[in-house]
């Protein structure tokens, strides 16, 4: 290895604001965090997912509206096939019995 190359690494506590503290090494001399894992609301499970402008709703609406189109299009498929069925079946009684010659 080439000598001078990497920086200096020291074992340093690091500090947050909420009092927390743990080992670490750094090249810094000094580490201090406003916040960490153990006073984070995310990692804490407080967060709340606040929904300022009413983007859930607005979410949930357009994937019921897409909801509802693939429902109406399945709808529309079974009446065609039911359509089909029923001509099908409609076509086989006009058609005249075959005689039977003896």
């Amino acid at each position: 290895m080439k000598k001078n190359l990497h920086p200096e690494l020291h074992e340093v506590t690091a500090r947050c604001a909420c009092g927390y503290s743990f080992p670490t090494i750094s090249t810094a001399t000094d580490l201090r965090a406003t916040i960490c894992s153990h006073c984070h609301p995310f990692f804490t499970g407080a967060q709340k997912f606040l929904d300022t402008a009413g983007r859930i709703e607005k979410f949930e609406q357009r994937y019921k509206k897409a909801d509802e189109a693939k429902s109406q299009v399945a709808a529309q498929k079974e009446k065609a096939a039911a359509a089909k069925v029923a001509a099908a079946k409609a076509a086989e009684k006009k058609k005249p019995a075959k005689k039977k010659m003896l």
